[in-house]
């Protein structure tokens, strides 16, 4: 049986989320360049992932994503230094969990129904 799938969200002090969501929303404006390309490609209207980039930006001293002016397109969305150390860190959080529950992680999966 396979191991049962960890779902980490990390809730900050000052009340805001980061889980996997959201990761998977800054890892598709990393590689689509825009909100509305992420958007389209993890299948949510626009607003919502521009309500959680803001909230994302909300939640940290410094912005995760910022707009890129002009250039061959009109610009777009980039992710700031601060992006992607939140996208290393929560995978490296993840891939520590993972690890470290591994034994654990398999009794579970022993345990459940087939």
């Amino acid at each position: 049986m396979e191991n049962p799938h960890l779902w980490i969200r990390l809730d900050l002090a000052n009340g805001h989320h980061i889980g996997p969501g959201k990761i998977a929303l800054l890892e598709a404006i990393r590689a689509k360049g825009s909100i509305t390309a992420a958007a389209r490609h993890l299948g949510m209207s626009y607003r919502r992932a521009w309500l959680l980039v803001e909230n994302i930006n909300e939640a940290l001293r410094k912005p995760a994503v910022t707009s890129v002016q002009g250039g061959q397109h009109g610009g777009g969305t980039a992710l700031t230094d601060v992006g992607e150390q939140i996208i290393h860190i929560y995978h490296s959080v993840e891939g520590l969990t993972l690890t470290s529950a591994h034994q654990e992680l398999g009794a579970i999966a022993r345990l459940g129904r087939d």
